[in-house]
Formats: structure tokens, sequence, C-alpha cells
């Protein structure tokens, strides 16, 4: 009686590896990248839809090319490919099926893909009979997902398709999750759940469930530190503009943050910001906008003056700029010029990719040419010619409209 072989198990989410029983099959470094992706999506098409027609695979496999002979350059990778798979340690075997113009993986040993598994545990858990056994196999589900299905082919239509597919069913385990736990009050692993998923995908707001999961357990300034990050990334460094959704966080989190009593000094170095800071203060767009709300109110009571000024990127000749790598560098070091050249008192943030919002407490009209042409001297000190790709306009705290210049 020949002894059963062991599993050929196919990773595809977040990579592509596949490992036979307990040891790794690894491909020589040269492997044609053609070679791999016949080998993916037979392994694949093979597992979910029984194959795929001669038709649809020439078309996956050469609709970037223009060949005169398709046909022959298929029959040459398929040869390549049953060589390579011999080679990296799979036992001899015509791996690749044809009957009626249908191409099939064919192993001597059963072959297992982890999509597989994700997709079985899904339609298992809706039909499992408690919460409780749903959440298991959820869990199980979240765990088994690792990454986009298949990257190296992210840019193939049928990989695109699938893609969402997965993700939407890792969402679906997540979200479960995450309402499960709550009602169970088990936070700690919530925070362990949406740590990882907001690395994994990290503009789905799942931030949000991170930061209910510190203020539920009282951790209210890990909170807070949290918030401020993730809306640097959003604001500052993705240049992203912050939904509503975003914009109300911080509101609902002071509201939570109101029920656990603090002393004076937790309250004093929650409140405090490094005296080794030079320059303007950089903060995010909703704390711009609480600021200037305030700075409003004051002026008039306080006899102060208040400009706002739009320092905004162009394309040299008054238009937007919206090349990606020159906006990314130009405003990384428009960035950097407003902050070294305002004082500390001052206050900025970055409105879009391409343009910054300044308040200037104390300043006139007549002040923030100067300003502008301080800001625009450190920007430019290396490169004399991006002066041209910039322009401002200001506007009083309290009247009037924006004046551009």
């Amino acid at each position: 009686m020949e002894q059963r072989k062991p599993i050929l198990y196919v990773t595809m989410l977040g990579r592509f590896s596949m490992t036979y029983g307990d040891r790794p099959i690894s491909f020589k470094p040269q492997t044609t990248t053609k070679s791999m992706r016949l080998l993916q999506i037979l392994l694949y098409m093979t597992a979910i839809n029984g194959g795929i027609s001669r038709t649809q695979l020439l078309q996956e496999l050469y609709y970037q090319e223009e060949l005169c002979d398709v046909a022959n350059n298929l029959r040459v990778t398929a040869h390549r490919l049953k060589k390579l798979l011999i080679e990296a340690g799979l036992p001899e075997y015509d791996y690749i099926q044809v009957i009626d113009g249908i191409y099939r993986w064919n192993s001597p040993m059963p072959t297992r893909l982890d999509v597989q598994e994700l997709e079985e545990l899904i339609v298992s858990a809706k039909e499992a009979p408690t919460h409780e056994a749903q959440a298991g196999l959820y869990e199980q589900a979240f765990t088994l997902y690792r990454g986009v299905f298949l990257p190296a082919l992210s840019e193939d239509d049928w990989v695109i398709v699938n893609s969402i597919k997965y993700k939407n069913l890792y969402t679906q385990a997540f979200l479960y999750l995450c309402d499960y736990l709550k009602d169970n009050r088990e936070y700690e692993k919530i925070l362990d759940l949406s740590t990882v998923a907001v690395q994994m995908y990290p503009f789905e707001e799942w931030q949000s469930i991170k930061i209910d999961a510190l203020i539920s357990l009282n951790r209210y300034r890990e909170a807070l530190q949290y918030y401020e990050e993730t809306s640097k990334m959003l604001f500052e460094e993705l240049g992203i503009s912050p939904s509503e959704k975003m914009m109300n966080l911080f509101q609902e989190m002071s509201v939570k943050m109101g029920r656990s009593y603090q002393n004076t000094r937790d309250i004093q170095k929650l409140l405090s910001i490094s005296e080794h800071e030079t320059g303007a203060f950089y903060c995010t767009l909703p704390s711009f906008r609480d600021n200037y709300r305030l700075i409003r109110r004051l002026i008039n009571r306080m006899s102060l003056s208040a400009q706002v000024m739009i320092c905004s990127l162009t394309d040299g000749y008054g238009h937007p700029l919206e090349e990606k790598e020159k906006l990314e560098v130009l405003s990384q070091n428009l960035h950097k010029a407003i902050r070294s050249s305002l004082r500390r008192g001052d206050c900025f943030t970055k409105y879009s990719p391409s343009q910054f919002l300044i308040m200037l407490v104390g300043a006139s009209a007549d002040n923030c040419q100067m300003i502008y042409e301080r800001i625009l001297d450190r920007f430019a000190k290396e490169h004399k010619s991006w002066k041209k790709y910039t322009q401002y306009s200001v506007f009083s705290v309290t009247e009037g409209e924006p004046v551009s210049k």
C-alpha cells in the first residue's frame, strides 16, 4: 500500500509560499516571473473554480504583451514550471493537467490553500449555533489573514477582485469579534486585535475601535496620545483630509475622559509640551479649528489682532501643484520652513497636501508680507527657483475676506 504523501500547503494571503509537509519549498532566485505567475494562477483557479480555460489563461499570462505565438510561449512556460517544481524538491510528476482545453493543477499529494480555509471558516462561523462558537471561528479567520491576496500580482484584474473579496471577509471577522468582545468586556483582546488590524489597514478608521478600548480600560493618556499620532499620520504625513467621524472622535473621547478623576500633577503632565521644542507649534486640523474658534472669542475682549495665513504650493503658474513626487518634496520643506520661521507662540497645520494654515496672534495685516518673506527665504534657501512655487493669502480672524498675494 502506497504511503500517503504529506500535504502541500499554499499561502496566498500577505505573501506567496509553499510548504510540503514540514519543509518550505524554495525556488531559485532566477526563477522567471512568468513561471511563478502560471503556478499561482493554476493553484488558485483549480482550488476555487476547478481549473481555468486556455483562453483565459493566455489572457492572464500575456495580457500586457504582444506575442506572435502565445500558444508556444505557454507550452515553454509550462515545461519550465514543471522542471522548477521538481528542482525545488517536489516529487517528480506531471503537475499541469489539460483536459478539453481546461488547465488544472495536478499533484500526487493533497494541496491546500489558506484562502480555502478562510472561506470555509467564514461559512462555518455564519452557521455556528452560538455566539461563542461564531467568535471562535471568526478569530481563526482573523488570525489566518496575514495581508492582501497575492501582493506580487496586485495589478492583475483577477487578483484585484479576489483581494477585495478576502479583505471583506477579514473585515467581517474583525468587526464581529470586536462587537462580541465588547459585549463581554474583553477590552484587552479588542486592543490586541485592533492593533493588528490598524497596522494592516491604517485608512479604515479602525483607530476609533482601539481608542474606545483604551478608554474602557481607563488608559486615557494612551488614548489621547494615540489619537494625536493617528491625526499626524493622516494630516501631516499622508495629506489626507479628516472625515467627520475622525473630526468628532476627540470630542467624544474628551467626554469619556471626563469620567476619570485625575490629580493636578497628572493633568498638568497631560497638557504640557516639551519646553525644548523650538519654532511654531504644529497641530492637527481639528485642534487648529478649535484654536481658531477660541482666539476669535478672545481677541475682541482683549484688544488683540490675529491673522490666518494660507500658504499654498503651486505649479509656478498659480495653479495647484498636483505632481505627486514634487508635491511631497516641496510640502516637507515648506513644513520645515514654517516651523523654523515663526515664534513658539504661533501655530500651524496642514489643511491639504498643498496648503498650510498659520495662526498669527498679535500680527497685523501689514506684518504678514514680512512674515511670508521670512518663510519663503528659508523655504528657497538652497533652491532659489522654489520661490515661484508658493503663494499666500491672509484673512483676519474677525473680519473680511482672504486677501491673495
